[in-house]
């Protein structure tokens, strides 16, 4: 919770490993802290999730500068702070808002990604304001269930591109028929990406659907939806993930190890014939072999041990997150939704998006205004269930 007097309130923000730690105070009288979020295709790649959420930092910015945290150049004139250790993606250095917001020395101001804000509360302390570039999903990506996400009732604007100067966005947006929860695309490979391409792989989604098709139903792996046998995505409330990826509500997919690639190319060698790790104690043991002796095409990838037998990867470079793998389930992890370069961001030929339900993990989050994130985007997601009659998922024991 935030500290705070009749006056003034509190707030932490920290990363992951907690190498990081900043905080500031804020009067009362300011509150809400207004909340902008991305659905740019670049946003996605950077974090691995549907969308980046930030809002102007409101404490010392001597402290950031001065800190050891990672910088990556986003763009020309933006760029990500984020801790090498554990890859929580904190801050963006950005010029100043038109708005003013929050000062911004020479110009420029720091934006802190939501998801390491330690404090659910109070109520009110962060309002979700805008949603941008969400003509870059094509299919309204996450912003489908994010309409009205402060727990109000009130809808928020949705801007095609940058915020104030592009379309905005009717609230039935986008205006296309959406597949049926069964439609498969018949895609035999989906590239997942990070930003700066230092990870770049590829999911064999036309072998893993002929796998699960042949499966008898009661033999299917549980994160395989047994009437369209395609791999599920789910929505984690889990505190761990927010605070690695920066962004509240991490989605995730799954997929057996065996079904991760290396992309093929035109220059692809006899040199290149070694597969993938199919473990996740050989991911493990690839991934932290010496960079100098390590299979090159592993590229950016690094790892971070969060905690006994769980570890994520994460791109070096650019700190996006691309695998959490536990080593329980032995050969397959969970691979962040954001990070698949498609045409529509949630690849629905692909995958099923489990709609409706609660996220999981949602005991992670506590009352205040990320419980009224949590509960808004619940409610938007069982309302998107109901429009489009998908299953009612947790009733089948997933």
């Amino acid at each position: 919770m935030a500290s705070q007097n009749d006056n003034n309130v509190h707030i932490t923000a920290q990363c992951l490993c907690k190498t990081h730690t900043f905080t500031a105070v804020v009067q009362r009288s300011s509150l809400p802290l207004g909340a902008t979020t991305c659905h740019c295709d670049s946003c996605r790649h950077l974090t691995g999730a549907m969308y980046s959420n930030d809002i102007a930092w409101p404490g010392d910015y001597e402290a950031i500068r001065t800190s050891t945290l990672k910088t990556y150049d986003f763009s020309k004139v933006l760029q990500i702070l984020y801790c090498g250790t554990c890859s929580s993606t904190m801050f963006w250095d950005m010029p100043q808002r038109k708005d003013g917001s929050v000062g911004g020395e020479n110009g420029r101001q720091y934006g802190l990604f939501t998801g390491c804000l330690v404090d659910d509360g109070p109520q009110g302390l962060v309002k979700m304001i805008d949603h941008m570039f969400v003509g870059d999903t094509i299919d309204g990506g996450a912003s489908l269930w994010m309409r009205k996400p402060n727990g109000d009732g009130q809808s928020v604007p949705r801007w095609s591109e940058l915020k104030h100067t592009s379309e905005k966005l009717a609230d039935d947006w986008p205006a296309m028929a959406f597949p049926t929860a069964d439609w498969k695309s018949g895609t035999e490979e989906i590239p997942f990406r990070c930003h700066c391409k230092g990870v770049n792989l590829v999911f064999q989604s036309g072998q893993a659907l002929r796998e699960y098709a042949a499966m008898e139903a009661q033999k299917l792996p549980w994160f395989v939806d047994p009437v369209s046998r395609k791999p599920v995505v789910g929505t984690d409330a889990c505190k761990s993930c927010r605070t690695s990826f920066g962004i509240d509500f991490v989605n995730w997919t799954f997929a057996f190890l065996k079904h991760v690639a290396y992309p093929t190319t035109t220059s692809t060698t006899a040199d290149d014939a070694a597969e993938f790790p199919k473990t996740v104690q050989d991911l493990y043991a690839a991934v932290s072999t010496d960079i100098k002796t390590r299979d090159p095409r592993l590229g950016t990838l690094a790892v971070y041990r969060s905690s006994e037998g769980v570890k994520r990867y994460f791109c070096s470079r650019c700190s996006a997150c691309v695998f959490y793998a536990n080593d329980k389930n032995g050969v397959f992890v969970d691979i962040a939704m954001g990070l698949f370069d498609v045409e529509k961001s949630r690849a629905e030929g692909t995958f099923l998006w489990l709609f409706g339900g609660p996220f999981k993990h949602r005991g992670d989050v506590q009352e205040g205004w990320r419980g009224d994130w949590l509960k808004s985007l619940e409610a938007g997601s069982e309302e998107l269930r109901k429009e489009r009659d998908f299953p009612e998922w947790w009733k089948l024991g997933r």
